[in-house]
């Protein structure tokens, strides 16, 4: 009987043995190797919000993570703390990983590293990844695109920036050499500066975005099949021009795409993003479907239109909604008539003055200023609502090309340039990127700009509280996430909060255009934009012309004039149609072979002196009168000196004009309209106006 009990013991003793070591043998280790980042400085407790600590809750049973991160560490092993000289990576190393995720490089930014071992990178790295073989010639090694460094780093501008994105890219050889698997922790972080308060490490919220990327990673789950949001039903499809749809699903699920007759297939990859481009299309009332599909998941968008697509935005005389402005219902009856779809994205809150809730502040710092929103057929009701000037400019193109428009619309009222210009176009420019530093208290932001900046978010108590104005931020939470949706071209109306410094703004618009264009991937994306119009501001008569002149210089870049309409004390006018109408007429003459179309009013060509006389040759110059039947005003011309006196004596000729004062015995330079709310006059005979200007003799 006892031994009969013994045994029975020993059986259980055994199994309970045997359960065990199964159980350690399905146990999945996973080893997060790094510097502070995956140690968790910064945080309260490292030990609870750490990512390796997140992604351990993630994971859930059947995976022991490890952290093995050393605050410091260098990925060189002459760097000044080399990891691989650690404790930390002698217990990684003991620790024998199925896993390894490897994050490592910031600390080699240091000027003690990279200047001088640079070269020694990719064999050290790989030396790392084989170490960790050796230890398990079974393990999955991957490999982490570092966390971004910002601009409030001690040490961005003096080497840190450009040694972070050489880092990088060594560490996508490394992924090449090694076979290993890639991670992207830089681009999922990027566009939160917010949630790095030293501007390296980042913070709790920061480091579960690393633990669900890295989750992703090893797992495949991405949440399932996805589409952007500005993919919708009703939607317009740019013709002529590949159409590319692109989304997020598991990694390898297969996906299916169908537009219409078309049928294209691909597979997710690793990190969950998938791609097709579907054949271009001509123009067409005739909707089509589209169906997307990874065999679990179908999404259908229904009623879909071809045509043409623009992207309208700027600040708030973009925003300035057709029901504000005159002949208004005339206009919203019409408009249920137009075949325009629009896409209307919409600010949570509104930049008036105001202090914003707590729930409006969280929502800002997610990078949600925009509303939830959808392509919708025109109508009155949503028409009324909508942009006065991108409706005009839209009715004008479905009238005249008679085939469906698309207008995507996300102006913000008050917002500078620099919200819309990317982050790494601002990061890398070498006069632009001080306008990132501290941008409440920065001169060179308006003043305007940065105090109803703080008015908005006074109540919060996040140092790094984002807002619109920020620079960059609207790129981030507008433009970023439709970029790529095939566009015709953009319209824009903006200038006013950066009219304070025309010197910088000479800089500021040629990298906003090209940040877009890098953007689209279309260095010949039209951009097309309104000059300021006229209004008692000193520096307007000099920003005007800087306008004027970009649109000369940049290629694809036209400008309408919009002073003929101003208000001397409101800086929205409400006549939006006559600017709507101009941007349309350019948008056809360059963009659309209506070469017979004047695109607009006279425009200055050149200047040059016959003794007393000064000559200005201008082109689109036929018919060129006065708009109200009275005397040319307004012309100035001056001698050396640079002292100005109206011109007297004004006479048209064929495409010149020819001027002389009585004060100006040898005249060098003219300017036209050059005052802030202007009384100027001269247009062609289309009825145009011609752009306020500063010229010099023999100078275009």
């Amino acid at each position: 009987m006892k031994r009969t009990r013994l045994a029975a013991l020993l059986l259980l003793l055994t199994f309970g043995i045997h359960t065990t070591l199964l159980q350690a043998q399905d146990t999945i280790r996973i080893a997060c190797i790094g510097n502070s980042v995956t140690y968790g400085y910064g945080h309260r407790n490292p030990a609870r919000t750490s990512y390796p600590t997140q992604l351990s809750a993630l994971l859930g049973p059947g995976y022991e993570v490890r952290n093995f991160g050393h605050s410091g560490a260098t990925l060189l092993r002459r760097g000044h703390r080399p990891y691989m000289q650690q404790q930390a990576y002698h217990d990684a190393i003991a620790f024998a990983p199925d896993k390894a995720i490897i994050h490592l490089g910031l600390n080699d930014t240091d000027p003690r590293n990279w200047p001088n071992y640079r070269d020694e990178f990719i064999p050290d790295y790989l030396a790392l990844i084989d170490s960790l073989r050796k230890a398990n010639p079974r393990v999955e090694v991957y490999v982490c695109r570092m966390t971004p460094i910002f601009h409030g780093h001690a040490r961005f501008q003096s080497g840190t920036r450009d040694w972070h994105a050489q880092i990088q890219h060594a560490i996508e050889e490394v992924v090449h050499l090694s076979g290993a698997h890639l991670i992207d922790l830089h681009e999922p972080l990027y566009h939160r500066p917010d949630l790095f308060a030293d501007a390296l490490h980042p913070n709790p919220e920061g480091a579960a975005i690393i633990a669900h990327t890295v989750y992703s990673a090893l797992t495949g789950d991405h949440g399932g099949l996805s589409l952007p949001a500005i993919y919708t039903p009703h939607m317009v499809i740019q013709r002529h021009k590949p159409f590319l749809l692109h989304g997020t699903a598991n990694a390898g699920s297969k996906i299916t795409a169908r537009l219409g007759k078309e049928k294209q297939r691909t597979t997710a990859a690793e990190d969950g993003h998938w791609e097709v481009s579907f054949k271009p299309l001509e123009a067409s009332y005739e909707p089509l479907t589209l169906t997307v599909t990874d065999g679990d998941t179908t999404l259908t968008l229904t009623d879909l239109l071809v045509g043409e697509v623009w992207l309208c935005s700027g600040q708030s005389n973009m925003v300035f909604m057709l029901r504000q402005s005159t002949e208004a219902k005339q206009h919203i009856t019409a408009a249920a008539t137009k075949p325009i779809r629009i896409y209307d994205m919409r600010p949570r809150v509104y930049t008036n003055a105001v202090a914003w809730d707590s729930a409006s502040l969280a929502a800002l710092n997610r990078l949600e200023h925009y509303l939830p929103t959808q392509w919708q057929v025109l109508d009155e009701q949503n028409a009324a609502q909508f942009s006065a000037i991108a409706y005009h400019f839209g009715a004008v193109l479905a009238d005249s090309l008679d085939i469906p428009i698309g207008l995507i619309c996300n102006a913000v009222g008050g917002a500078p340039i620099e919200s819309f210009t990317d982050r790494h176009t601002l990061e890398f420019h070498p006069t632009l990127v001080d306008i990132l530093t501290d941008w409440r208290r920065n001169d060179r932001i308006q003043p305007w700009v940065r105090s109803r900046g703080g008015q908005n978010i006074q109540l919060s108590t996040n140092p790094l509280q984002r807002h619109p104005y920020e620079p960059c931020y609207l790129y981030e939470s507008g433009i970023h996430p439709i970029a790529s949706y095939p566009l015709r071209g953009v319209i824009w109306y903006q200038g006013e909060s950066n009219a304070h410094n025309v010197e910088l703004f000479e800089t500021q618009f040629p990298a906003l255009v090209s940040s877009w264009r890098r953007a689209w991937n279309d260095d010949t994306l039209p951009f097309h934009f309104v000059q300021l119009s006229s209004i008692a501001r000193p520096s307007w008569p000099h920003f005007r012309d800087v306008q004027r002149r970009l649109a000369e210089e940049l290629p694809h870049c036209e400008m309408a004039v919009s002073s003929d309409h101003g208000d001397s004390l409101d800086v929205h006018p409400r006549h939006k149609r006559p600017i709507g109408e101009r941007l349309a007429r350019i948008a056809l003459h360059h963009d659309y072979g209506y070469n017979a179309l004047t695109p607009s009013g006279p425009a200055i060509r050149s200047a040059h002196a016959e003794g007393h006389t000064l000559v200005l040759t201008f082109d689109h110059a036929e018919g060129m009168t006065s708009a109200d039947g009275a005397a040319l005003r307004t012309f100035e011309i001056a001698g050396d000196h640079g002292l100005y006196y109206p011109a007297d004596k004004v006479v048209v000729k064929g495409n010149t004009i020819r001027l002389q004062s009585k004060q100006v015995k040898h005249p060098t330079r003219s300017r036209y309209g050059w005052q802030p709310f202007t009384r100027a006059n001269l247009v062609n005979s289309d009825g145009l106006p011609a752009s306020t200007f500063e010229v010099s003799a023999g100078k275009e």
